[in-house]
């Protein structure tokens, strides 16, 4: 019995050996140079060969490396990247990556509080670092995430996190910046499962009474300064109000985009546009009102049946014609991978190459007011950036070989890759 129950402990631990995550990078203080790849900046510019230094977590310059002669005793290490594809990190938005792990087991799942109206509900310290999906986007170029959360009609707060950290306060780069809403449709749906059409009216009519009577306390709150009896929400609320927190608002249909915008207009907050699908619709209200736009996804269908099939392709060149800012991302979390390649599609349509890549780099930086430390490669910016052996939003030549992430140079090995070899072994082919 003894050496079953040994047995079956050993069989366990080798298991989990198998399975664990790479470690998160140590502190690098190394001083790197990486020389002769083409370099693309994130702000639309190239740098066909190029030297970009490195040291103590900060990028120290950017420059042509034509005739530049590197002293051996001023670097540590220098890479040579000829032929290479030098980019930011990635940065994707509204994820709930660390926020989910297994959609059919509940207890993984920790994105979505009880109750309509949870604006101080904070992801970050749901966040789960040892997440086996992780390191599977960072094989991708996703370096950098704002984890959001979802249900009800107020989410709660997101936070930016970096890819590789022990735990949720390691991790965090730029915590509870911004509070989710799901905007209720006035869109009729008819459908057995989705109830009458009188009974989808009551539910519109009490979500939108629920939220302006929120609105409306949560501003006499606000007002109050120090009021006698705290409440959590009404705090959450507070910096909204003083413009040091946007609203993202997840909205698609038109006039439901139109009702969002003026609902935050009237409660004098800042508002972020997610989703969108028809957005292109209303490009000259988005314009008047600086909403910037997070497009979920690009690889989609259209949202009605008549919509020109090609739609969300377009999307992206439509809103950029219009001046008006966006970002690309995907939703729910394993997905998130594809993040490079829902961005190299808008660049087939409209977009070119490095408007796409500025997309899901420099882009969400700005919407997440962290463009002053990351989401381009510029002396002074934070080190966090990948190189490819080729076109980085083209599935067929996206091949992350280095990584790094404030400096550090992460193990860009998952669980998947491992898998992949064991059964190519197993099988013969390796």
């Amino acid at each position: 019995m003894k050496k079953n129950i040994l047995f079956a402990f050993t069989i366990c631990c080798s298991l989990q050996i198998f399975a664990q995550n790479p470690i998160p990078a140590g502190k690098e203080l190394k001083r790197v140079l990486l020389f002769g790849g083409m370099a693309h900046l994130g702000n639309g510019k190239v740098i066909e060969t190029s030297a970009i230094s490195l040291k103590d977590g900060k990028i120290v310059f950017v420059m042509d490396s034509r005739g530049f002669k590197p002293a051996r005793d001023a670097y540590d290490t220098i890479i040579d990247l000829a032929g290479k594809h030098i980019y930011p990190g990635f940065i994707a938005m509204g994820t709930q990556i660390g926020l989910n792990e297994i959609e059919l087991v509940r207890a993984t799942n920790d994105f979505n509080e009880t109750g309509q109206l949870n604006p101080s509900a904070r992801a970050i310290i749901a966040y789960n670092t040892d997440s086996k999906v992780t390191p599977t986007v960072r094989t991708n170029g996703i370096l950098t995430a704002q984890i959001a959360p979802l249900g009800g009609l107020l989410s709660g707060t997101s936070s930016v996190v970096s890819l590789d950290a022990w735990n949720w306060e390691d991790a965090a780069y730029k915590t509870d910046e911004g509070i989710w809403m799901n905007w209720p449709s006035m869109r009729i749906v008819r459908a057995s499962w989705a109830g009458t059409e009188e009974e989808q009216q009551i539910r519109f009519e009490k979500s939108m009474k629920m939220l302006t009577q929120f609105f409306s306390d949560a501003k006499a709150y606000n007002d109050l300064g120090m009021p006698a009896i705290h409440n959590q929400h009404f705090e959450s609320m507070k910096a909204l109000f003083n413009g040091t927190k946007k609203l993202y608002v997840r909205v698609n249909l038109a006039r439901d985009i139109i009702a969002a915008i003026n609902f935050c207009k009237l409660n004098k907050v800042q508002m972020v546009l997610v989703g969108g699908e028809d957005s292109w619709r209303v490009t000259d209200i988005l314009k008047a009102n600086s909403i910037s736009v997070i497009i979920m996804r690009t690889q989609a269908l259209p949202l009605r049946d008549d919509d020109d099939v090609y739609a969300s392709y377009k999307l992206p060149s439509v809103l950029k014609n219009a001046g008006i800012d966006f970002a690309i991302t995907d939703d729910g979390y394993w997905k998130i991978r594809n993040l490079p390649f829902e961005a190299g599609m808008a660049s087939g349509y409209g977009l070119s190459k490095e408007e796409a890549l500025t997309a899901i780099t420099l882009s969400p930086a700005k919407i997440l007011g962290i463009d002053k430390t990351t989401g381009s490669l510029e002396s002074g910016k934070d080190a966090t950036l990948i190189v490819s052996t080729g076109d980085a939003l083209d599935m067929r030549t996206n091949q992350i070989e280095l990584a790094y992430i404030l400096g550090k140079e992460i193990d860009l090995h998952n669980i998947q890759q491992q898998l992949y070899h064991k059964y190519m072994k197993k099988y013969g082919f390796e």
